[in-house]
């Protein structure tokens, strides 16, 4: 299949999201952003060896002198201390604010290096170059950058675009398993969310998505990316509408920060949270029985955890309450109406969620 470019459409801030086979190797997609001409690569112990030397190669093939910076590979390692070991290196290297960072790996490295890029010198430069299939469908898309704390995820980051993103479809081939999983219960969480058009597709192709089907993966990404850059082109900052980008979100990343970042996968946390928000959407009386039950099982047909693990009540609340959706002390949840018709929900009293999740 060829490449498919599709627009985030920001006011002095859109940009092309670049989709398709081989594009590691296309020094024309990175010429027009080098600037300088100085690089930072920003990526990963593990993904390093599978693909820094191909795209430090395309972009002096650009005009580019390159650094590569390989950090820790891993959840536990989206913190502080990783952010200042980019900060180090650009500073040892004399870099300026013309200088352009590159995230060249999954969700983590993406949020990492474009809250370095964020926040080096009041802002430099950069672009996301996703290889896991979260990160093509989701996290490099939209400015969310950040690092964790011991006590949230994603709590220090910032709002900040990339130049572009370019998403190369045959990165996803050395992808582990579970990581190919994580991609899809976001995958499906825009499906279920937006458009139920798309989650019959899904339902239709999940043998060929977990087998790995180019065309299926780069209709599965570039659908998403659809989705994500209209409501991100409609609420920039989430003061609003781009909310419901956070379904499945609540219950999961409270999930992640129980058990300690990197014990669940994030997109394994969002799938078993996507089927707590389901179930409790029925709860609410919002949401028919059996379209929450058909979700769960289009989530285990994708390999994905469905049950989520045993906690008390109390320490759902506890790291519930400290989600950055929350208004006035009040929970937030992103609750469906119908497959493929999501609302935010701010008045949930405390009672019924804490009754809901001491019986889940």
């Amino acid at each position: 299949m060829s490449e498919a470019v599709l627009q985030v459409a920001l006011a002095g801030r859109g940009y092309a999201i670049h989709i398709g086979s081989g594009l590691l190797g296309r020094p024309d997609l990175f010429a027009p952003h080098l600037g300088s001409g100085r690089v930072a690569i920003v990526t990963n112990e593990t993904i390093a060896p599978l693909y820094a030397v191909r795209l430090e190669t395309t972009l002096r093939t650009a005009g580019a002198s390159c650094l590569t910076i390989a950090l820790a590979d891993g959840e536990a390692f989206k913190t502080l201390e990783s952010l200042n070991r980019i900060f180090d290196a650009l500073l040892s290297a004399n870099a300026d604010r013309r200088t352009l960072i590159v995230a060249l790996g999954g969700g983590v490295v993406g949020d990492i290096a474009g809250f370095a890029a964020a926040t080096f010198q009041r802002g430099v430069p950069y672009l996301q170059v996703p290889t896991s299939l979260l990160a093509q469908v989701d996290s490099s898309v939209g400015g969310k950058t950040a690092v964790n704390h011991p006590l949230g995820k994603n709590m220090i980051g910032a709002f900040y675009q990339p130049r572009a993103v370019i998403a190369d479809t045959d990165t996803l081939r050395t992808l582990p398993e579970r990581e190919l999983g994580a991609g899809l219960a976001e995958v499906v969480k825009h499906a279920a969310l937006r458009d139920a058009g798309f989650l019959d597709w899904i339902e239709e192709h999940a043998v060929a998505l977990r087998a790995r089907d180019p065309d299926a993966l780069t209709r599965a990404i570039r659908r998403s990316c659809e989705i994500k850059a209209q409501i991100v082109a409609a609420d920039e900052r989430e003061s609003g509408e781009r909310a419901l980008l956070n379904f499945g979100h609540t219950f999961g990343h409270a999930i992640e920060s129980a058990l300690g970042h990197g014990a669940w996968l994030h997109g394994e946390a969002v799938a078993a949270g996507m089927v707590l928000a389901a179930r409790f959407s029925v709860r609410q009386g919002r949401l028919e029985p059996r379209s929450a039950e058909r979700l769960v099982a289009l989530l285990e047909a994708l390999g994905l955890p469905v049950a989520p693990p045993r906690m008390p009540a109390a320490r759902w609340l506890e790291f519930m309450g400290r989600d950055k959706k929350n208004q006035d002390g009040r929970i937030t949840l992103i609750l469906l109406e119908a497959l493929g018709r999501a609302t935010i929900v701010m008045d949930t009293p405390r009672s019924e969620l804490e009754a809901f999740l001491a019986a889940a």
